[in-house]
Order: structure tokens, then C-alpha cells, then sequence
């Protein structure tokens, strides 16, 4: 077995392991199908919150986000800031892979830009992304919207205090200079909750992030211990969007599980938020 490539795991779980049906699974998220392959690179930098939950649930919400940066243009590079479920590896993590598959194909991972993370320290864990499925999930939707040659950069978080974080979101920020990157915190929201302490919750926790008031938000997780598995990766995508100059993040999809089954009992929430210069 190649051990270079990362092998999908939930590749029939969370979405369709058939190259067509996973292509017309995406498709119906759209309103007139996946948006077509833009040539034209973005024009600064840009931030996605994104869900990482089965596409039956989530697909959607994290197809709102993509499908707005899509607009305005094709990323050179996206680093995807994936969350830390299993507690394997360091705080922040990054892989020795050389690409991730998917049933639609393989993305190359950009070895400049890991070469100079673990240059900055990051330790190499690939136990940290071995049964972690929040940078996977992502991965079907950037392919099928752009293609499967634009390089990548997984990271997996752990939601460690921000002071921990802040250095590494900086070794980052240094890493990708000057390119026209899309950096997405995979994440979901509020964990089994009923219905609507989760839109509470959620919309609670939204208030801070769409400001980009990164303190603010890490004390309403710790005070509430409120349950959103990416609160790492999203940390940093504040940190990184903020240090580019971008001001505020616009919500864009928001849903919970019960959106798809129905059932309010005990939900999971999720969010899309976009972060990009403002026109001027």
C-alpha cells in the first residue's frame, strides 16, 4: 500500500463512495448544479467555516459556503484547518502524506508550504488524520467546484487555549505569504442538544465569530462549554483572516440535523460563514 496518499475513510458513510453518484449527491446541493471551474485566481485572501457532518445533513450548508467563493475565483492553495476528534498527535498537526484521495480524485498536498511548517516546529503526526474524517469531508466538494489539482494543506486542531494556538496560526500565516489561499476551519456547531438550546447556542457563539472577536468567542466556549468540535481551527481562521486585513465574516447557510431528519430531540448545528475583503 502506498502510504504517501491518504485513503478516504468515510467514503460511503458520509458521502457516496460511486465517483457519479458522489458527483450528483454534490450537484443537488446547488441550485443549478456545481458551479463551473473558474481560471481566474482569487483576489486576496479568503476564510471558510465549513460543517463536516454526513452530506445527508450538512452537504448543503457547506455547499453555500463554497459555492460563494467560487465567485470570486479559483485559490491557489487551501489550507484546511480540520478539527481534532480523536486526540491523537499535538496540538496542531500536519502529515508526511504527499496527497489525500477521494472517489473523484487526488489532491496533491503542497509540500513547500509543510516543509516550512515543520521547519516552524509543527510536529508530524500522521496518527492525528488516520481515522480523522473533518478535512476529508471537505475535500469531494473542492474537487467537484475547482478539481483535484489544487494543492492542499491539512492541519489538524486540537481546541487548545488561543495563547497555544496563536504562534501556529502565525508559522501559517508566514507559510502562505503572498499566495491567493482559502483557508477553511471544518467544523460543526452544537452537539446534541434539542433543537433549540442548539440555535440558541449557536447563534450565541455566531455573534463573536461573525465579528471576528476572537477572545470573545474562546470565553463563551470555555464558560459555556459549548460543544463545537472545530473551536481550534476556527480560532485560527479568525486570527489569519483578521492579520489579512479582512473585517467581519458574512453567515451564510445555517441548519440543524433536524433540517434533515425531522427529529428535534438532540441535534447537531451547522454553520457556513464566509470571511473576504470587503469591496471597495
Amino acid at each position: 500500500m502506498d502510504t504517501s496518499v491518504r485513503r478516504p475513510i468515510v467514503a460511503g458513510a458520509f458521502y457516496p463512495a460511486n465517483p457519479d453518484r458522489l458527483h450528483a449527491s454534490i450537484a443537488s446541493f446547488f441550485e443549478d448544479g456545481i458551479p463551473p471551474s473558474s481560471d481566474r485566481p482569487l483576489n486576496g485572501p479568503a476564510g471558510l467555516i465549513a460543517p463536516h457532518a454526513g452530506y445527508p445533513y450538512s452537504g448543503a450548508v457547506a455547499a453555500a459556503g463554497y459555492a460563494a467563493i467560487a465567485e470570486a475565483g479559483r485559490p491557489e492553495t487551501v489550507v484546511l484547518l480540520g478539527a481534532n476528534h480523536t486526540g491523537l498527535g499535538g496540538p496542531v498537526s500536519i502529515s508526511s502524506h504527499e496527497a489525500w484521495e477521494t472517489p473523484i480524485g487526488r489532491s496533491p498536498v503542497s509540500r513547500a508550504v509543510i516543509g516550512r511548517l515543520a521547519d516552524a516546529g509543527f510536529a508530524i503526526a500522521d496518527d492525528a488524520f488516520e481515522r480523522e474524517h473533518s478535512i476529508e469531508v471537505q475535500l469531494p466538494l473542492i474537487q467537484a467546484i475547482w478539481d483535484p489539482e489544487i494543492p492542499i494543506v491539512p492541519i489538524c486542531v486540537m481546541s487548545t487555549p488561543w495563547r497555544a494556538l496563536r504562534r501556529d496560526a502565525e508559522a501559517i500565516e508566514d507559510a502562505t505569504a503572498g499566495m491567493p489561499t482559502l483557508i477553511v476551519a471544518s467544523s460543526d456547531f452544537t452537539h446534541y442538544e434539542p433543537d433549540a438550546t442548539a440555535r440558541t447556542l449557536d447563534r450565541q457563539a455566531l455573534e463573536p465569530i461573525l465579528k471576528m472577536e476572537i477572545d470573545a468567542f474562546e470565553a463563551l466556549y470555555r464558560d459555556r462549554r459549548l460543544s463545537i468540535c472545530g473551536a481550534g481551527a476556527i480560532m485560527m481562521l479568525l486570527h489569519l483572516c483578521r492579520r489579512r486585513g479582512i473585517l467581519r465574516g458574512n453567515l451564510l447557510r445555517y441548519a440543524t440535523s433536524a433540517d434533515a431528519t425531522g427529529d428535534r430531540s438532540a441535534v447537531v448545528g451547522y454553520a457556513s460563514v464566509r470571511f473576504m475583503m470587503e469591496a471597495t
